[in-house]
């Protein structure tokens, strides 16, 4: 997509414009959510807990309004919400919100199958063109690194520590991640991968 940022960091310093959020099959809530999501990781980098909880609870708020009720962004923010809440003494709430991001985690199967690969943006025709000779091939490996996000996840969602907040120092390097292994374009695999690193669980 050109004209777009190539870094998160340049992502959050300016704006998608709604052309190329709609050429992306993207929304509005789309980038609102993983912006609140990042603030959420960065607020608890930071030591910012309070920032931390209201940007979580935001991201709740988006995905609850305007995601699937499979969506693993659904799971991510039910999860860093209840971290927060329970980081704050709000134990039997977040205990409850954890449970359902679980649930969400778990279900999520149908929403990683309507996945679309992304198109790798070259400039060399022979490279694009083997790209669709070999799609199947290309595809079946996106699915398996989808795959592996969504184990991760789910791993750490089941583990005993996962009702407590992430340590700064495990949310700065989630960040760095983040930024550094972020699409530059906007595409389903995008999402996924905000949803897997940016879980604010231990």
């Amino acid at each position: 997509m050109s004209g777009g940022p190539t870094s998160v960091a340049e992502q959050e310093a300016e704006d998608w414009s709604p052309a190329e959020l709609i050429k992306a099959g993207w929304r509005e809530s789309d980038l609102a959510w993983e912006r609140a999501a990042v603030a959420t990781t960065q607020g608890i980098a930071e030591n910012r807990t309070d920032e931390a909880a209201e940007a979580a609870a935001l991201s709740l708020r988006i995905a609850r309004e305007s995601f699937a009720e499979d969506d693993p962004r659904l799971g991510t923010s039910l999860a860093n919400h209840a971290v927060c809440l329970g980081a704050a003494g709000k134990d039997a709430t977040a205990e409850t919100l954890l449970a359902e991001a679980r649930s969400v985690w778990a279900s999520c199967d149908s929403w990683i199958g309507n996945m679309t690969a992304p198109r790798t943006a070259r400039s060399s025709m022979f490279h694009m063109r083997m790209e669709q000779l070999h799609r199947d091939t290309y595809e079946a490996r996106w699915r398996e690194k989808w795959g592996e996000l969504v184990g991760e996840a789910r791993t750490r969602l089941t583990e005993p520590k996962a009702a407590s907040v992430l340590s700064a120092a495990a949310a700065k390097d989630a960040l760095a991640r983040w930024r550094r292994e972020c699409p530059a374009m906007l595409n389903d695999t995008r999402k996924l991968m905000a949803a897997a690193m940016l879980l604010a669980t231990r």
